[in-house]
């Protein structure tokens, strides 16, 4: 790791709001603490800085240079590292394509690259677009699959985190439907043991306490609106308690976040995509974070879309790319103390 932590920049689908709330995070962020690198088209990052008084200045770095020795330069350029397919760069703020939805994933491949040649300390990527990245014949359903298979990783768990919450999910993209099926002992198990390895190691929490949430409606409701919570969730729970891990539960969902309970607790654990995010994104939209726990690497996110309904216009809040930024600074820093 360099003097300050190198900061890998994915620019996202460059027709949605990404590459815009790059650079206007970068404008309210205190680089003096690391030192952040672009991944993506300088003429892309010149096209949305264009109407600025005080523009950056960018400069275009190759694959294969040493990023460190460049990055690290006393002057006050903000590096681009080119990616491939430039030659098919059609900026029209607001529509996916298969060339936005291939540069994206390319962006994002390069950045892991970066992290795990030690070229860069961590990697914060902007919002992809699904629909583009399936018409480029990508078949991961988002960035937390193909990072897995990227890295090699087997297991993975996504959590959002804020100044105030954080919520991690048994099972992520997968259809409502499936849900009961892919909800077993070994799933809770492996998940709730991820959570709390990651509360210590990535949050430096020593001995954090965790909430689950129940699968159905009143937390089965003694097992009179369905059974998961009796045979599955409480013995995993007891099991989790027994192995030295402080876990409660199951909550009923409703209940839980409308009563405030979720502030007695470190972490939770929901079962499905929608249990979490609604309520984290109700009470943290604009502030929250996507981390990427069990990775070889640091990867964090914003807690928002591509927003091609305001791509280009301007518009676009960049405070939870602030925060995923700065989240990626502050581990990156941890991990360098703790080596």
């Amino acid at each position: 790791m360099s003097a300050k932590p190198i900061i890998a920049i994915s620019m996202g689908d460059y027709n949605g709001i990404g590459p815009e709330v790059i650079l206007k995070a970068l404008k309210r962020i205190d680089r003096s603490r690391s030192r952040p690198i672009l991944i993506g088209f300088q003429e892309l990052f010149q096209f949305y800085q264009s109407k600025w008084k005080d523009p950056f200045q960018l400069l275009k770095i190759q694959q294969g240079d040493e990023i460190p020795s460049l990055v690290n330069r006393p002057d006050t350029s903000l590096p681009v590292l080119e990616i491939k397919h430039s030659e098919g760069l059609q900026i029209e703020p607001g529509i996916p394509t298969a060339h936005t939805g291939t540069c994206s994933m390319e962006a994002v491949s390069t950045g892991v690259d970066l992290c795990l040649q030690h070229q860069a300390d961590a990697l914060v990527t902007a919002p992809i677009s699904k629909e583009a990245i399936s018409m480029a014949g990508f078949r991961h359903p988002g960035h937390t699959e193909f990072l897995a298979e990227r890295t090699g990783t087997d297991h993975v768990q996504m959590i959002l985190t804020s100044d105030t919450l954080r919520v991690a999910l048994a099972t992520v993209h997968v259809p409502l439907s499936k849900v009961p099926k892919l909800i077993n002992r070994q799933r809770i198990r492996t998940e709730l043991a991820e959570l709390h390895l990651s509360m210590q190691r990535d949050f430096g929490i020593p001995e954090p306490r965790l909430a689950l949430l129940g699968l159905n409606p009143h937390a089965g409701d003694g097992g009179v609106i369905g059974r998961e919570e009796i045979e599955i969730l409480r013995p995993e729970l007891d099991s989790a308690n027994k192995r030295g891990i402080q876990a409660d539960g199951p909550f009923a969902a409703d209940g839980f976040f409308g009563s405030g309970q979720w502030r007695s607790y470190d972490a939770i654990l929901a079962m499905y995509h929608d249990q979490g995010l609604i309520p984290f994104k109700t009470l943290s939209f604009g502030r929250g974070v996507n981390f990427t726990a069990g990775l070889p690497i640091i990867r964090t996110s914003p807690d928002h879309g591509t927003g091609f309904d305001i791509a280009g216009q301007g518009q676009a809040e960049s405070t939870s790319f602030e925060a995923a930024y700065n989240l990626a600074v502050s581990m990156a820093t941890r991990q360098h103390h703790e080596a």
